[in-house]
């Protein structure tokens, strides 16, 4: 996660449950951010390696960039021979002028936009563009809302509506989201509110409560033919040029 991480950089802690419990990043968004035919990719504040992994079925060259030591460590086990550095949104690890496009999965609202911004632009070619996408739950869904609300019970579900900012010297922010379902068992679910940087941070007694009742809830809305749990998510894709 790039600099200002609240949790004071914790996503370590839970890697593993990071890469169990969140989901992969749809092909159609993926395909979208990607339809320039980038030679080279950056994958700013990585984790797991996520969306490097999409990145690098898709892409010639993808470098990823994660600050969190076990994070990296965790991307480079999965994705041996991945280029894989330490590194901010604020202060990228490459030269000037030397990647095609910037992407950032679900991090972009960590980073200092008046820092990441101009440090971004300086690793693009000119016509390069910044990606950023984001999972979100989708709370048009009865169970998810519920979910939320027992979040919101332990102070630990942000509101919903972040709008990146971007701005100059990048054109205004092209847009795309899409509506899909992940299905997953209830361990995933725990484990997927497990890696939420507010769940890293409550109190042991507190975090261990919260987690008993969000596998009660998940149960609930298991499917009894599957023994899988529906998970609504909204999608959204983000772009931006350097002219």
């Amino acid at each position: 996660m790039p600099a200002n991480d609240p949790t004071g950089r914790r996503f370590g802690e839970v890697a593993d449950a990071f890469e169990r419990g969140r989901p992969d990043y749809p092909d159609v968004i993926v395909d979208w951010l990607v339809e320039d035919r980038p030679r080279h990719v950056v994958d700013l504040g990585a984790g797991t390696g996520k969306l490097t992994r999409a990145l690098a079925a898709r892409v010639p060259s993808v470098t990823a960039v994660e600050p969190d030591p076990v994070m990296r460590a965790a991307l480079s086990k999965r994705l041996p021979g991945m280029a894989a550095l330490a590194g901010t949104a604020e202060k990228i690890p490459l030269s000037t002028a030397s990647a095609d496009a910037v992407m950032v999965g679900q991090a972009w609202h960590w980073v200092d936009p008046v820092r990441a911004v101009p440090e971004v632009a300086r690793v693009l070619r000119s016509g390069g563009f910044l990606g950023l996408v984001w999972n979100d739950r989708d709370e048009d869904d009865a169970w998810i809302a519920r979910l939320s609300s027992l979040l919101k019970q332990y102070g630990t579900s942000p509101d919903a509506g972040y709008e990146p900012r971007v701005g100059a010297p990048f054109t205004p922010l092209e847009t795309v989201e899409h509506r899909w379902v992940n299905q997953v068992t209830v361990d995933e679910v725990v484990e997927m509110i497990v890696s939420r940087s507010y769940v890293i941070a409550l109190p042991e007694r507190s975090r261990d409560e919260l987690l008993d009742r969000v596998r009660v809830l998940a149960a609930q809305a298991q499917d009894r033919a599957t023994g899988l749990v529906p998970v609504a998510y909204v999608t959204r894709g983000y772009r931006a040029r350097l002219p």
